[in-house]
């Protein structure tokens, strides 16, 4: 794969997961604050390291991979954070995207008792998940949003 390609295939997994986003929510305006690829084998891994590289530089280290500063223009966006996330194997899917909603407290109140939501609480924020298996992608949208987290 070369850096066309990958940056295809960032721009691919924002594109299926703001479709996701748009088919759940009534948040069609939510920007991409960020992205990641779920890296599926150990060959994966290293050659999107390589490729992540020559698109950013890594910005933070963290438990399951790579945080990249990049600057990519997408139809959500223009996209900042990436992550090339070590190979899971509850992440089977091709990547995920986060997405900035308005008012989180009421996006939550609205959604988190539907189909598909769940809410994860970290240490110093909180995101909920959107999973929907007819999908290869997830969606993400975190309080406070991680670019604001990061003071980008």
């Amino acid at each position: 794969m070369n850096i066309e390609e990958f940056e295809n295939l960032i721009q691919d997994i924002v594109r299926k997961s703001n479709r996701l986003k748009n088919e759940h929510t009534d948040q069609k305006n939510a920007k991409v604050n960020y992205a990641a690829v779920f890296c599926q084998n150990d060959k994966e891994y290293n050659n999107f390291l390589n490729l992540a590289n020559q698109s950013g530089r890594v910005f933070k280290e963290t438990p399951t991979g790579p945080l990249f500063l990049i600057n990519l223009d997408t139809k959500s966006g223009k996209l900042k954070l990436l992550k090339i996330r070590k190979p899971d194997e509850t992440r089977k899917e091709r990547g995920d995207a986060d997405f900035t909603v308005d008012d989180y407290d009421s996006f939550k109140e609205n959604y988190l008792s539907k189909p598909g939501f769940s809410l994860i609480k970290k240490a110093d924020f909180e995101m909920i998940e959107l999973i929907d298996l007819n999908f290869n992608v997830r969606t993400y949208f975190s309080n406070p949003p991680l670019g604001q987290q990061f003071g980008l």
